[in-house]
């Protein structure tokens, strides 16, 4: 098994780097809650949507995947349950550029509130699972302990897609002083919420 897990390390390393900085709803998240927020906030969304990854990484190696791409229904239902999810976090972003107080931090905008909306946004979204049905099946032996290698190989994918969601809330973070003004806050909060609404749309055009 370490002889396998050496071999593809170096191609697997560019998959899971090049998988972790496309941008898409995740970033989204992290920048509008880290920046409205805090950096409380954007890194218990970093833990939810790293769940997420972790159990659709592990889905898509064992299979689940799989049956999502052969069950039109079953596809078709996520995909309007993650295009509703990301639409009304994206109206609920807009919603909130009215109020601009943060002087105490109102319902919905608390850690534990960010850590849930990034588990159900991951949850709900099977472009997550493309990773699972695409990419690591070929890196998983055709013979031998396959189990043990799929853990390895998803603990190292969660490792890499953790460091770079961490880097993307401390940069969010450090400009929040800036980008924290009250006429800047709220354009950001307008074009969060628009393009988060544009990437559940986009999620439910693929449905068809």
């Amino acid at each position: 098994m370490l002889a396998h897990i050496l071999d593809v390390l170096p191609a697997f390393l560019v998959a899971s780097v090049i998988l972790a900085a496309l941008p898409g709803p995740a970033t989204v998240l992290f920048l509008h809650r880290s920046v409205r927020d805090g950096r409380a906030a954007g890194l218990a969304a970093v833990v939810g949507n790293e769940i997420g990854i972790c159990g659709w990484t592990l889905a898509g190696g064992g299979g689940l995947s799989i049956l999502l791409a052969a069950n039109h229904m079953l596809s078709l239902a996520l995909h309007i349950i993650g295009a509703a999810v990301l639409v009304w976090l994206g109206i609920s972003a807009w919603r909130s550029a009215k109020h601009m107080d943060l002087a105490l931090p109102p319902r919905g905008r608390t850690p534990a509130a960010a850590f849930r909306a990034a588990l159900l946004s991951i949850a709900a979204n099977p472009k997550a699972a493309a990773f699972g049905i695409v990419v690591l099946p070929q890196f998983l032996p055709t013979s031998g302990p396959v189990v043990p290698t799929l853990l390895v190989l998803a603990l190292i994918q969660l490792v890499v897609d953790t460091a770079w969601c961490v880097g993307v809330v401390m940069a969010a973070h450090r400009a929040r002083n800036v980008l924290n003004r009250t006429h800047i806050r709220r354009r950001i909060e307008r074009v969060m919420g628009a393009a988060l609404v544009a990437l559940g749309i986009g999620l439910g055009a693929d449905a068809r």
